[in-house]
């Protein structure tokens, strides 16, 4: 063997060496700084459509924007708040508001978090041009419509003050409940930079390219790549605020039901995603069960899959109730998710205390649903238009029951699977009869953003005076008694008009590695701390 052959030879026994070292472990490897660069896996069924913390409608979104932009608190448990991007959130009077940022949050960029920032990012959501779904949040500040805009011209919100370049005061129109502030605004709403975003016209906020690729934020982890429908990239923010982030390198993967449970068995996951978008299929729980190197625990949750109706195309809410009449729902629970959920009529689950407990759920009853359609005039010759998403695969066998749950009843149904964002679309243009549509709002009972006339989810098209004066003033209550008695009153109406019967609750099934130190899958609390998240041991 001649002498450049031989050297040949140990430089490519050396480099498999090299790669044999550095694929051992595809969550750990060597770092120049002699500390292992460690990556941690999560595991989601539904894909991210977009990446703009004030006008993201879909949960999957939401949750991603959460590792790299912080709320200015965290629930931790009911109506248990833990400081975050706010050092403090106060109130001596139930309507005067100061948030004190965190004095060392900064932007990823070096730039300081302040005060113009999240007097910027109110604005903008204020600003009638901006397209936006968290409007909500703000609509009791004063000086501001229902649905959270500036009315008159106005530019500014006129009860937003800034104090100095960390403190922030709002007003809102009468005393409202702390716990509902502080869960809505403090740990839903997120704040954008103003020295990246101020030159942007506010009408083309929702189209540039920084809700693609934010390129400046302030969470643990700053935004590498979208790989659409494949996973989401981040690396650690190395200058945060509140402390070392502990991971190197996360992942949010995406991919159907079934490759949850493979890619837990394998070590490829180190943990699936709480609530509907990182659900296991229950029919794999005992498999999961079953697997050495994870641990699982089950959990009620205040989150719910329903069936919306499209009340300009089913104006009769005796049809309506009819067709939620019709729906096996027990069955859903039974056999779908072996008895990990419950069946409820409205948005509020039994660990909400706010549940009407004094009305009675919809019974299944075809042949009393059917005799309702007849006596409403039911066109039993019309086909319903029945549209469902894909991702969720107990969603989609579900939609499966209760098509041949309305057959049964006499009624004539084309069913059709979309993808999220499509379904999005065309639930937002009314492009249906029936869809099914998973929601997680908060603990807090203000559900404005569906219920209302202009509420961002209601797709349904429902029109209720009394519904939407009864939600304002529930807003705008800051006693709970009261408050309850009015969501008490506006949940008899929705059963009544029944533009949208929720089909069922399904329990939290999370399941996360063993080698995984810090974090895990949690209904209270997600993104609690996830700079402390950490794995150990090699894969």
């Amino acid at each position: 063997m001649g002498k450049l052959t031989k050297i040949t030879s140990m430089l490519f026994l050396a480099a498999m060496i090299f790669l044999t070292a550095c694929s051992k472990d595809s969550g750990e490897k060597a770092s120049t700084t002699g500390e292992k660069d460690k990556t941690m896996f999560l595991g989601m069924v539904n894909p991210p459509i977009l990446f703009n913390p004030i006008n993201s409608s879909d949960v999957a979104s939401q949750f991603a924007e959460k590792f790299m932009f912080d709320s200015f608190l965290e629930m931790t448990g009911p109506q248990e708040f833990a400081p975050k991007l706010a050092e403090s959130f106060e109130t001596t009077d139930n309507q005067t508001y100061t948030i004190t940022l965190n004095k060392n949050a900064k932007w990823s960029d070096g730039k300081p978090v302040t005060a113009d920032d999240v007097a910027f990012t109110f604005n903008l959501v204020a600003n009638p041009v901006v397209e936006t779904v968290v409007g909500g949040y703000i609509s009791m500040f004063q000086g501001l419509d229902e649905n959270g805009k500036l009315e008159g011209g106005d530019k500014e919100i006129p009860s937003v003050k800034i104090i100095d370049e960390k403190k922030i005061e709002f007003k809102t129109k009468t005393p409202v409940d702390p716990n509902m502030i502080k869960e809505q605004l403090g740990t839903k709403f997120m704040i954008l930079p103003k020295h990246a975003l101020e030159k942007i016209e506010p009408a083309k906020l929702s189209q540039d390219p920084f809700m693609q690729n934010p390129t400046v934020t302030n969470g643990a982890y700053q935004f590498v790549q979208y790989k659409k429908d494949q996973y989401v990239e981040f690396k650690q923010n190395p200058d945060y605020y509140q402390g070392k982030v502990e991971l190197s390198k996360l992942f949010i993967k995406v991919m159907p039901a079934a490759n949850l449970v493979a890619q837990l068995q394998t070590g490829e996951l180190h943990m699936n995603v709480a609530g509907g978008i990182g659900k296991i299929v229950p029919t794999d729980y005992e498999t999961v069960e079953k697997i050495e190197t994870v641990k699982t625990k089950t959990e009620n949750t205040f989150g719910f899959q329903s069936m919306m109706f499209n009340t300009e195309t089913i104006k009769d809410p005796k049809i309506r109730k009819a067709f939620a009449q019709a729906v096996d729902r027990q069955q859903i629970v039974d056999k779908l998710l072996k008895g990990y959920g419950e069946v409820i009529d409205g948005p509020y689950t039994t660990i909400n205390p706010y549940l009407n407990k004094d009305l009675k759920t919809i019974t299944y009853d075809p042949g009393a649903a059917k005799k309702a359609l007849e006596e409403a005039g039911w066109d039993f010759e019309k086909e319903l238009n029945f549209i469902v998403p894909t991702g969720n695969k107990v969603r989609e066998q579900a939609a499966d029951i209760i098509t041949q749950n309305l057959k049964d009843a006499g009624v004539k149904v084309k069913m059709t699977t979309f993808d999220f964002p499509t379904l999005m679309a065309k639930g937002k243009a009314g492009e249906f009869d029936a869809l099914l549509m998973g929601f997680t709002f908060t603990l807090d009972p203000d559900v404005s953003s569906l219920y209302t006339k202009t509420g961002a989810y209601n797709f349904m098209s429902y029109d209720n005076p009394k519904s939407d004066e009864l939600l304002n003033k529930g807003k705008s209550e800051a006693d709970p008694e009261k408050r309850k008695k009015l969501y008490d009153e506006v949940q008899e109406i929705w059963e009544e008009d029944m533009p949208i019967i929720t089909l069922f609750s399904d329990f939290d099934f999370s399941a996360v590695s063993k080698r995984v130190t810090n974090g895990e899958p949690k209904v209270f609390g997600f993104h609690h701390e996830t700079f402390k998240w950490n794995i150990e041991g090699a894969n």
